[in-house]
């Protein structure tokens, strides 16, 4: 075995310990302990090549070795760069990585480090050609090992779930596991049968999310691994989830059928099926506002304080500005609104459809228009001061998941500044009509370039206008930045023959100036 380099025949050795599941954990000698007292016994036989062993423990239990994030793994790899270690011991190869990409990323930090690897049972040397080869076939074989054990547990769920096994994941409010079975939590099935009644009667989702927050009703508590998730008050996705789970029917999912679980029914086939229809025809009531108005986030936006924000827009020199306002503040009731009680409607949707085009992955989700976007994978929309959080739905058998997108009131304003700041008295007063217009040029212009509408027919369906109108008035944008500035800040007069405008824009910039700066 060779090592590193040195005038000194002192190699300092780290043993390296690991077990992928907590069984046993709990016994006095552990695999754990197993394993380092095997390779204590390694490096005491090779004393007398100048090993010494490091009194510190780099111990992971229960976790697996498909991937690199485990805490005392990191801890060995940040004491390798820091020159404290020469040698790594572990019981076997598999104990260190099951991977072969990931085994190779560390044969890489121990070479650039002089760093030897030994493992006990499988004699090696990591500096030869052979010795390199023995363990890429060792480690094929350890990949093909866990490859094979991961397909062998998803074909056992699946065949569990079929026969209507419980199988583990998250707990649904109204049950508990015992022996690893579903069983009636009584209280918590009252609940549910309460919220699913309360939907029927009120055929609402926020007044139903209203209520439950009155009555300091919250989502189930779960342990997990030492400390405590849910407990928390309901907002739309996880209600949506609740509302659509047929777990409640006495039925277990996978892969997105469902069959006949071993666990008793909260809800009876008669009261899901109702629920489940108005479901659809609320949403189905959502996505018909969304493309009669063009408001993208019809029934999905809300404030930070639970307000539902509803579309409106405003009329300027002609020109329409859409944005969404708290019911809050439609009630009069200023001091219940959020920190974001009006928001421009372009940037908002602009950013929200830009980030789902990244964050949900589908081949149609490119050529979908905006509407049927949203209406395919977003439950909730949440405006913050400075983020907005995207809940998305998800499959009936996986909870809702959700995204954020930073969100800078200051940074978006550039449409509702125009919109609702009264003009100020300087020494340049801008024509507003024509300021206006380049500014919703610049904004049509950005949203079809980032997606936000496909097609300048939906761009017009969205802001109330003939599409002629928008290719006329689109061109605004085109003008040349010195003739823009001009423009916006009052330097230069609006041309009285707007014919001289559109044909000035089909010229090159520096004709532009000269036709129009006359």
């Amino acid at each position: 075995m060779s090592g590193k380099s040195k005038t000194s025949k002192e190699f300092r050795c780290a043993i390296y310990t690991r077990k992928s599941t907590e069984h046993g954990l709990e016994l006095e000698f552990n695999s754990l302990d197993a394993q380092r007292e095997a390779c204590e016994a390694y490096i005491k036989s090779q004393t007398s090549e100048g090993w010494k062993l490091l009194p510190k423990r780099y111990d992971d239990p229960a976790y697996s070795g498909g991937n690199l994030e485990r805490p005392a793994l990191q801890q060995l790899l940040k004491d390798i760069e820091a020159g404290l270690v020469d040698v790594v011991v572990v019981y076997k190869i598999d104990r260190l990585t099951r991977s072969l990409a990931d085994f190779a990323k560390l044969v890489e930090i121990f070479d650039a480090k002089f760093v030897s690897f030994v493992a006990v049972t499988q004699q090696f040397n990591t500096t030869t050609s052979m010795g390199r080869l023995t363990l890429n076939v060792l480690l094929s074989f350890a990949q093909f090992e866990r490859e094979l054990a991961s397909e062998r547990v998803r074909d056992k769920m699946a065949a569990s779930r079929k026969r209507g096994k419980w199988t583990g994941g998250s707990i649904p409010l109204g049950y508990d596991v015992k022996d690893k079975k579903l069983v009636v939590n009584p209280a918590e099935a009252s609940t549910v049968q309460m919220i699913f009644a309360r939907y029927l009667a009120l055929k609402s989702f926020q007044k139903l999310i209203d209520e439950l927050n009155a009555k300091n009703i919250v989502s189930k508590k779960r342990p997990i691994t030492g400390r405590t998730t849910g407990g928390v008050p309901f907002t739309y996705g996880p209600l949506a989830y609740l509302l659509k789970n047929r777990t409640y029917l006495g039925e277990t999912g996978h892969g997105g059928a469902w069959f006949p679980g071993e666990h008793e029914p909260i809800i009876d086939r008669d009261t899901f099926d109702k629920v489940q229809e108005l479901l659809k025809t609320n949403s189905a009531g959502r996505t018909g506002r969304r493309q009669q108005t063009g408001a993208l986030l019809t029934g999905l936006i809300y404030d930070d304080r639970g307000n539902r924000m509803s579309p409106s827009f405003s009329v300027k020199h002609g020109i329409r500005y859409p944005f969404y306002i708290s019911s809050a503040l439609l009630r009069g009731r200023k001091s219940n609104a959020g920190s974001i009680a009006r928001v421009s409607a372009p940037p908002i949707e602009g950013a929200v459809l830009r980030a789902l085009r990244q964050h949900v992955e589908a081949d149609d989700n490119a050529a979908l228009p905006p509407h049927e976007l949203i209406e395919r994978h977003v439950s909730r929309v949440a405006l913050e001061a400075k983020r907005v959080l995207v809940s998305l739905k998800g499959p009936d058998e996986k909870p809702p998941s959700s995204f954020e997108i930073p969100w800078s009131v200051g940074g978006t304003r550039h449409i509702a500044q125009v919109e609702n700041d009264d003009a100020r008295e300087v020494s340049r007063r801008p024509n507003p009509q024509m300021a206006q217009a380049i500014v919703r040029a610049h904004e049509w212009l950005r949203s079809l370039a980032d997606g936000t509408y496909d097609s300048i027919e939906l761009l017009a369906r969205a802001v109330d206008l003939h599409p002629k109108v928008i290719r006329s008035k689109i061109r605004l944008a085109f003008l040349g930045p010195t003739l823009t500035r001009g423009f916006l800040h009052g330097t230069l007069p609006t041309p009285k023959n707007l014919n001289e405008l559109d044909s000035a824009i089909q010229l090159s910039w520096r004709q532009q100036q000269d036709r129009l700066s006359r």
